[in-house]
């Protein structure tokens, strides 16, 4: 499962929102996803990526940006300790 289908599937579940509804320009606002709850969002996506969301502010408006915000996080902390299962 990608970002993409994963990010669906917590927008989906912790929203209330229908699967169709989250196309990738969806805008966030558009969905009813508030600043607050972009942060408690920010919590699950820490939680289900297994990533440390930094502090900073980035303009997260559609589905899209929030991928590649979550993407370019994998990457980064991948750099610094990868995850890979014990041999």
């Amino acid at each position: 499962m990608d970002t993409y289908d994963r990010m669906v599937r917590i927008l989906a579940d912790e929203h209330k929102l229908a699967v169709e509804a989250l196309q990738p320009d969806a805008r966030l606002d558009e969905l009813g996803i508030d600043s607050l709850s972009v942060m408690e969002l920010l919590f699950k996506i820490e939680e289900e990526f297994d990533i440390k969301v930094p502090n900073d502010q980035v303009p997260l408006i559609t589905i899209r940006d929030m991928v590649s915000y979550v993407d370019k996080l994998i990457a980064q902390q991948a750099g610094a300790m990868p995850h890979q299962a014990a041999t």
